[in-house]
């Protein structure tokens, strides 16, 4: 997906042609948006800059969940309830970071971004 460049389609009042000042890079194109929706794990690898790789997660059943004391167990997601960052996102049932998870050990807020990080991290909610 390659956005254009701006401002071209008109002449200039001489009436010669724009030119851009610089092409776009390959690091300017853009990406469709990676969200989490709930299912069986499925992960994506893409590469980025400098010769380095990202881990996004397309589906996702289980949750890090961090509990009292410090320890952090993995929980089965039973289903989104909220999320704040879009109603579309609400409906659909995405997970992105924000959003409010029913879990077998109760409510859980994710703090990570799963389409980004490559897992589901979340806090217990009192």
């Amino acid at each position: 997906m390659k956005r254009s460049v701006e401002n071209l389609a008109t002449s200039k009042i001489t009436g010669g042609r724009r030119v851009p000042l610089k092409t776009r890079r390959k690091y300017d194109m853009d990406r469709f948006p990676n969200e989490a929706v709930l299912g069986e794990q499925v992960t994506v690898t893409r590469e980025v800059r400098a010769n380095h790789t990202k881990t996004g997660l397309k589906t996702s059943n289980v949750v890090n969940l961090a509990i009292a004391g410090g320890k952090v167990k993995k929980t089965k997601i039973l289903k989104v309830l909220e999320n704040a960052t879009n109603s579309d996102y609400q409906r659909r049932g995405v997970i992105s970071k924000g959003a409010i998870l029913e879990t077998e050990d109760g409510k859980c807020r994710v703090v990570s971004r799963p389409g980004q990080h490559g897992q589901v991290n979340a806090i217990l909610i009192k």
